[in-house]
């Protein structure tokens, strides 16, 4: 059984649903799909691999937000001791960078009988580990856990894009700082593909630290117009000053979080702004275009 947590956000339900249809990463292009196991509902590999079922991990979760014969069980990594009914029976866990215990996390996985981890973190812990020690503590206690581990480092998510959901919906606007620098955001659909990928082969990927980018750098203005380009309709872009964006951000992120985001936005060093092989390499595909996230994701927007 493999433990998904995170299971209602972008990556988390992406990654569910492909464990459990053998489904593709529909930013990009389609991979060969993988036969399903009706009873279960889960792939098996042509190689005939044993089939594992799916537990759904999230602080507020419901048989409703998860496929037919899916677990869900709502538990909060911030509060490891109550995590023994999620974990238990697995033999996999995919984990994100939550609650400020790792070690007790991952304690209470070894005690339920979990062998290997896949860590989603963040590109940062490599680039800026002077504001990234978060996650640089959960890869840490990964590796020290004597589990079988892969790392993966997250660069910028295509769906942060969605902040703007409400002001393109409602006066066709966007706005953000530094709008002529680019990065290479990736689709979150790649980052749950390849995560995907590494569950299903576990010992292709052992001990392996992957960095997922996008294909190309985009700068916020290129992603303005992406997403008005799959409305049909024209978006006005605002740069914003990197105080009003500071203003903006630190209603919803601590304050050393928005001051090394704005640095990565404004400041990218030579590593942030170059794209990774590495999604390619897993996937054996290009990773998905900022365009054709866009598309996809375009009622948000409507």
């Amino acid at each position: 059984m493999i433990v998904v947590t995170g299971a209602t956000g972008n990556v988390g339900r992406a990654l569910v649903r492909m464990l459990t249809e053998g489904g593709h990463a529909e930013g990009g292009q389609a991979e060969a799909r993988v036969p399903v196991a009706a009873e279960a509902r889960v792939p098996v590999t042509p190689e005939g691999r044993v089939p594992v079922t799916v537990t759904a991990v999230a602080r507020h979760i419901t048989d409703a937000d998860v496929p037919p014969g899916v677990r869900a069980v709502a538990a909060d990594l911030a509060e490891p001791a109550g995590l023994r009914d999620a974990f238990d029976g697995a033999e996999a866990l995919f984990l994100l960078v939550a609650g400020e215990d790792p070690h007790g996390i991952l304690e209470a996985a070894k005690t339920a009988g979990i062998r290997r981890v896949v860590l989603l973190s963040s590109q940062g812990a490599a680039t800026r580990p002077e504001v990234y020690g978060h996650p640089r503590l959960f890869e840490a206690a990964v590796r020290e856990s004597g589990l079988d581990w892969t790392v993966l480092r997250s660069g910028g998510m295509a769906g942060n894009a969605l902040a703007w959901a409400e002001s393109i919906r409602t006066r066709r606007e966007a706005a953000a700082p530094f709008g002529d620098v680019g990065l290479p955001f990736v689709d979150p659909e790649d980052v749950a593909a390849v995560a995907a990928a590494v569950l299903r082969d576990p010992d292709a990927h052992r001990g392996a630290t992957y960095t997922l980018t996008g294909p190309a750098p985009t700068t916020p203005r290129e992603r303005a117009a992406a997403i008005a380009a799959a409305l049909g309709e024209p978006v006005r872009f605002t740069e914003q000053t990197p105080e009003e964006a500071h203003a903006q951000m630190a209603r919803f992120m601590p304050l050393p979080v928005v001051e090394g985001t704005l640095a990565i936005l404004g400041a990218p060093t030579d590593d942030e702004r170059r794209v990774s092989p590495d999604v390619a390499h897993v996937l054996g595909r290009a990773p998905g275009t900022f365009a054709a996230w866009a598309e996809r994701n375009v009622a948000a927007f409507r």
